[in-house]
């Protein structure tokens, strides 16, 4: 007996689309609500699956006759004595289709609303359930559980999801290729880097950091780089006075500017310097007048100005889709994540940058200047996930 599936947008066209296909010998046995199209299964639509077997009979039902409901114990019997025929005994893909053919029948001549009993109760198989609690459990979005659950199941036979410990090796793989990074380069001189992001996420310290990284090492080492800061958030004198202690400390020079004329003027007076970082005034992403106020001042950077959006861990998954959503205005190229430390759940990070395919550039986690910085890396987001079992000496070899 040979089996088809096919998927469509509706009930009605995947109907169309398989009479078109294989004619009137075709039999639809089953609907299924499905996900459709995406990345890695997100942002897709909803769509509908039917599945069915070819009849030997050509139909000859008159077209006042109204059609009768199958019956369900007929209905297992033609298809398991087809399978008999079809496939040898060993073939164990092929008897976990009719029997998943045999269980969606039983729901639809219930009155069922055409949804297998799997995707109305959960994920059936113990290790679908345990990775689906495990990633729950670190925070990751349900749409990111799903794409990565249903690249499992097709990925695995039942015999196969047996052994968890592989499946659950292979799950975390894949989590780690949903993430990006990009290693920070200097393209230009000087380089402008600007740092945006909301109150409270750490962009002053992380400016720090960041200039001590590249700055302090080369005027320890007597070398020829330079390095400056600037800042436009002269709103709250005890971060002006926090960024200049810091300045003072790595004897990096820090200016304070408040207009566009005023920032042109200052990376024109650094032309000298190999990397200017500015720090900027902390903005809710509800605030779109101001947003784009800071945005218009900013523009003083020029064209070559290289945006990152600080993001802390500790933000909450939906607070973090709307941050990353509104603070696209600036053009911001890469993440940098800050207050990792401070959280031991890190699948919110990883969905929204699945979700808006942005990479990471910097991991802070921690006070210490400049300690508690480090160019971002795959590893260091995977070891932070509670629940799976991380054999570092491979992840590391892998993501390297």
């Amino acid at each position: 007996m040979e089996i088809f599936i096919e998927q469509a947008g509706s009930r009605h066209e995947a109907e169309v689309k398989v009479r078109q296909k294989y004619g009137e010998r075709a039999r639809i046995m089953s609907h299924k609500t499905i996900r459709m199209g995406g990345f890695m299964g997100l942002f897709s639509r909803e769509g509908v699956e039917v599945s069915g077997y070819f009849s030997n009979e050509a139909p000859r039902r008159d077209a006042n006759t109204p059609r009768k409901t199958p019956d369900l114990e007929e209905e297992k019997r033609k298809i398991l004595a087809g399978a008999k025929v079809a496939v040898p005994e060993s073939s164990a893909k092929t008897i976990e289709m009719v029997l998943e053919e045999i269980r969606t029948l039983k729901q639809s001549l219930a009155g069922g609303n055409g949804r297998s009993e799997e995707s109305s109760a959960g994920y059936a198989h113990p290790t679908l359930r345990k990775l689906a609690n495990i990633m729950e459990a670190n925070d990751f979005t349900s749409d990111y559980i799903q794409a990565m659950l249903t690249r499992v199941k097709n990925d695995y036979s039942l015999d196969a999801l047996e052994d968890y410990r592989t499946v659950e090796e292979r799950t975390l793989d894949w989590i780690g290729e949903s993430i990006s990074v990009i290693k920070f380069t200097e393209k230009h001189r000087p380089h402008v880097m600007v740092v945006v992001g909301p109150t409270g996420v750490g962009k002053t310290t992380t400016i720090a950091k960041l200039a001590a990284m590249y700055g302090v090492p080369q005027v320890a080492t007597g070398a020829e780089k330079k390095v400056r800061i600037l800042t436009i958030d002269s709103y709250r004198i005890g971060a002006i006075h926090q960024i200049q202690t810091y300045g003072k400390i790595m004897n990096i020079p820090v200016t304070c500017v408040e207009t566009v004329d005023e920032l042109q003027k200052q990376i024109a007076l650094y032309d000298d310097a190999d990397l200017v970082f500015v720090d900027t005034v902390g903005k809710s992403p509800r605030d779109g007048k101001n947003l784009g106020r800071m945005s218009d001042l900013l523009h003083g950077c020029g064209a070559g100005g290289d945006y990152h959006l600080a993001l802390s861990a500790t933000t909450k998954t939906s607070d973090m889709q709307q941050i990353a959503q509104q603070f696209e205005v600036f053009g911001y190229k890469s993440i940098i994540l800050t207050k990792l430390d401070e959280t031991t759940r890190v699948g919110n990070v990883i969905s929204v940058l699945a979700e808006r395919r942005k990479p990471l550039s910097f991991i802070t986690d921690g006070q210490k200047v400049p300690e508690n910085i480090s160019p971002a890396s795959v590893q260091k987001l995977l070891i932070n996930l509670e629940g799976f079992t991380v054999n570092r000496d491979r992840i590391d070899e892998k993501f390297s």
